[in-house]
């Protein structure tokens, strides 16, 4: 019976892909067993097993920059997660490690390869972080989404495949009318998507804050996905426009099929799987990218796109002054929205998360 660990998380752009890789390992290999490692704490804990897959978690978290007297801790817990990650790995024994990035990846990839366990990593950004590319150097295999990744990794290693995405995004196409009757929407009017994230952009939610009447009076469809965080102050701002049947606000949009299956344009954040998924089902999209992440890798993957007359770039400092006024000038640019969406399905890397599973395979056996 084939065993495989996977590692990683803390976003839904680490825990999708992991999850769709599994998915994949499954298909092909049904007798094989499936181990999650996580985080404690984080989002992982809470949407693997609801995926269907045991998960084991990791006293693991992120250094802190602004206070240095706290990474005291940090790494004792980083030390206590390699000590636990190698208990884990003896307990279940793996044939194949595979690390999505995320906190927990770097203590299990650690001990795997110390302890000579074939060790996959999957890349989704264009800019590698610290920890991939201090752990490349032992893992077998790299995989990539983007060109250019010899800067970060050794050429012989990288293998480009894209990102995995969520399966149930395909066939959009045939859920158009169930997603306007979802709505209450008309497939007579143009529709904005706008999403943050599972937990929310401050700045795409500001903005869409103060333009949103603007942005109503045009005439638009809004599907707005607060995240949790700001979920209650954007309910406050939509409760003045609580009989305008153009706005649906949430703070997570479970069946993002429906949504996507709509939009005339995408507002979203630039991470690595948003923007795979994106490219995938050919939406335009004006991408912010958020300041707040490692080596500013966001920018890093709207600019893969920008450069190729794929998506427009606001930076999260202009949002608030220019967000709307983008959204208002593309969307009623028939042209331009048409262009839009023939350049990103152009840059689509299709069946990743098959293609990473035959790799593995292949690689481990």
């Amino acid at each position: 019976m084939p065993k495989y660990l996977i590692s990683g998380g803390g976003t839904g752009g680490h825990i999708f892909p992991a999850i769709s890789i599994a998915n994949a390992l499954k298909a092909r290999q049904p007798d094989a067993e499936i181990l999650f490692v996580g985080a404690v704490g984080r989002m992982e804990m809470e949407r693997v097993p609801q995926a269907g897959y045991p998960i084991e978690g990791l006293p693991v978290s992120g250094f802190d920059r602004k206070n240095m007297l706290k990474n005291i801790k940090v790494l004792f817990n980083l030390q206590r997660s390699i000590s636990r990650a190698r208990k884990i790995l003896r307990r279940f024994q793996p044939d194949a490690v595979i690390g999505v990035g995320g906190y927990a990846s770097a203590p299990v990839l650690r001990a795997a390869t110390a302890m000579h366990i074939p060790a996959f990593i999957q890349e989704q950004n264009s800019y590698a972080g610290v920890t991939n590319k201090l752990l490349a150097k032992k893992a077998q295999t790299i995989f990539v989404a983007y060109d250019g990744m010899e800067q970060f990794f050794p050429k012989e290693k990288i293998v480009k495949m894209g990102n995995p995405v969520r399966q149930n995004l395909f066939d959009i196409a045939l859920k158009a009318k169930e997603a306007y009757d979802f709505f209450g929407f008309s497939p007579a009017k143009k529709t904005l998507f706008v999403v943050g994230g599972s937990l929310g952009a401050r700045t795409i939610n500001e903005s869409l804050t103060d333009g949103l009447q603007t942005l109503l009076e045009s005439g638009i469809q809004i599907i707005w996905q607060t995240g949790k965080i700001y979920y209650h102050e954007a309910q406050k701002t939509a409760k003045e426009f609580q009989n305008n049947t153009n706005l649906h606000v949430s703070d997570f949009v479970t069946q993002m099929e429906l949504a996507y299956s709509i939009a005339d344009l995408v507002v979203s954040r630039a991470g690595a799987s948003s923007i795979s998924e994106l490219c995938l089902l050919a939406k335009p999209a004006i991408l912010v990218p958020s300041p707040n992440v490692a080596e500013d890798h966001q920018t890093k993957n709207a600019l893969a796109l920008v450069q190729r007359d794929a998506a427009i770039l606001v930076t999260d400092q202009n949002a608030r002054l220019q967000l709307v006024e983008n959204i208002l000038t593309l969307m009623f640019d028939n042209t331009k929205l048409k262009s839009l969406s023939e350049n990103i399905a152009k840059l689509a890397e299709r069946n990743s998360a098959q293609r990473i599973a035959d790799e593995i395979i292949k690689r481990t056996f």
